[in-house]
């Protein structure tokens, strides 16, 4: 009887080990999800700009590839961002030109349905970083 027990002990210590190791795994591939910029934005972490779209609000007016609840179609979709030519059809699609837009699309388009929402330079460029990681 000693020795079932002890089989039975290694298979169920076996089994939460395997158990574990495939929770680390899923954990690690969702939070790789976020891709690299297929264009530099200097000082932007897409990560970070992931999370920024969704405390800003963004969710509310555009569809945003790998954010839930982002498929609102008040505002354009957001994807294959960096196969774009022009922000707003006003800006060349450089990073620099992307953040200011993003700070201050006012300053570029008075009246445009897209709000000022006080987003900082800092966090323009995070959110920036995650929009160039959108190919398709």
């Amino acid at each position: 009887m000693n020795r079932a027990r002890t089989g039975f002990g290694r298979r169920l210590a076996t089994l939460t080990a395997m158990t574990l190791a495939a929770l680390v795994i899923s954990a690690c591939t969702w939070f790789a999800s976020v891709g690299e910029p297929k264009v530099e934005v200097e000082g932007g972490d897409p990560t970070l700009g992931k999370n920024l779209i969704m405390d800003h609000g963004c969710i509310a007016c555009h569809s945003i590839p790998g954010i839930d609840g982002a498929d609102a179609h008040v505002g354009p979709p957001l994807d294959a961002w960096v196969d774009r030519r022009y922000i707003a059809g006003l800006l060349p699609n450089e990073p620099d030109n992307l953040v200011a837009w993003i700070m201050n699309p006012q300053r570029f388009e008075p009246g445009t349905a897209m709000p000022t929402l006080g987003v900082n330079e800092d966090e323009a460029r995070h959110i920036a970083a995650y929009l160039y990681t959108l190919d398709d």
